[in-house]
């Protein structure tokens, strides 16, 4: 009798997860002793600027324009502002591809059923908090999250479950946890993650606990509820599967990174700083405000509107004003609420707004008061 001894595809998964913590802490034992806490700054810095937010790639563009343009040409607001289009682009599509393959990889390990059945283990607040979490693996726009939230209510999860999986999941993901540190650094985008999961654990407790997250519409209660078990897959079709999301997100969201990119190379190189600042300068009470208003009308994922956030904070603006305008285009964009007043009635949609609009501004406030923490 012939036995396999290859190790399972458990196994594996083991191996490479305590082979990639391994190395992550020998090189942070490294940069220690060479400089201490120091060193351990610089390295962070160096993954920050060189691996995530590719650096290097703007210097080799700007290079590159140099010689077919000329010095004169990239001195000029117009020869920046090519350069800055191309850089983030190329830089947000690499990454985009590469976080949506690993997530959607994952994600394939965790299929609707499954996520029911840990889901279902937790109650109360437990169960808000794992609803969160589970929004950090699912890279879905808001509109791409309002199918999945039908789902979990029909399935009989709690109102705290359902929305909090729908605040935090077109808020914060590991792919946006990535972006946001290639290209404001590891602090802010922790805190972006940190804070997108407080609002949506506080904002789904709250509307179970007033019992205005029953106002669901008749036909979302109603309607069946197929809980279709797939059989293990191979490792090829987890592959071919990461890859087909990898195609449908680009085809969702190529137009918007587009934009986003245009509109943040427009702001970094054509809008005077001091008129920025006229509008959303620390100093400005309502900044949070008009922030949080102008991204209502916009619909466009996280990756669309970190190069606006990227441009807004070079000129200047205090980061709790970009989170505000951040998380008021991701979660509560007029499209997304529009689609939303479908599945829900009007009271339970306004307390929605309302709760989101609410915790929105106050990270606003609370991060602008701690500015200089990030600066």
């Amino acid at each position: 009798m012939r036995h396999n001894k290859g190790l399972s595809g458990k196994q594996k998964a083991l191996v490479w997860a305590i082979s990639i913590i391994a190395v992550i802490g020998i090189t942070i034992g490294i940069a220690l002793l060479v400089d201490g806490i120091n060193g351990l700054k610089v390295m962070g810095e160096f993954i920050s600027d060189e691996v995530l937010g590719m650096k290097w790639l703007s210097r080799l563009i700007g290079l590159a324009l140099t010689a077919m343009c000329g010095a004169d040409f990239m001195a000029t607001h117009w020869g920046n502002a090519i350069q800055f289009f191309i850089y983030d682009t190329i830089k947000i599509f690499f990454l985009l591809c590469l976080l949506i393959y690993v997530i959607s990889y994952i994600q394939s390990y965790f299929p609707p059923h499954k996520t029911k059945q840990i889901l279902g283990k937790f109650h109360g607040i437990g169960a808000n908090i794992m609803g969160a979490l589970l929004g950090t693996v699912t890279p879905f726009c808001s509109c791409s999250s309002i199918p999945i939230f039908m789902g979990f209510t029909r399935a009989g999860l709690t109102s705290g479950v359902t929305f909090s999986f729908l605040i935090s999941s077109p808020l914060v993901d590991l792919g946006a946890l990535i972006m946001l540190a290639s290209t404001f650094g590891f602090p802010i985008a922790l805190a972006y993650v940190v804070v997108g999961l407080i609002l949506a654990v506080i904002g789904g407790t709250i509307i179970e606990k007033t019992g205005v997250g029953r106002s669901v519409q008749d036909f979302v209660l109603e309607g069946s509820n197929v809980d279709v078990r797939v059989e293990t897959i191979t490792r090829k079709e987890r592959l071919i599967y990461a890859k087909e999301q990898v195609a449908i997100t680009l085809k969702k969201v190529w137009i918007y990174i587009l934009i986003g990119v245009g509109i943040g190379a427009t702001i970094h190189n054509f809008i005077p700083t001091e008129w920025i600042r006229m509008v959303l300068g620390q100093d400005k009470w309502y900044s949070v405000l008009v922030a949080s208003v102008v991204g209502v009308p916009m619909y466009a994922d996280i990756f669309g509107t970190i190069p606006v956030a990227e441009a807004l904070f070079a000129k200047g603006v205090g980061v709790g004003t970009i989170l505000s305008f951040m998380m008021s285009v991701t979660a509560l964009s007029l499209p997304s609420m529009v689609m939303l007043s479908k599945v829900v009635k009007p009271k339970l949609l306004a307390s929605f707004i309302g709760i989101v609009t609410t915790g929105i501004i106050i990270i606003g406030y609370v991060f602008n008061v701690f500015n200089f923490l990030f600066v």
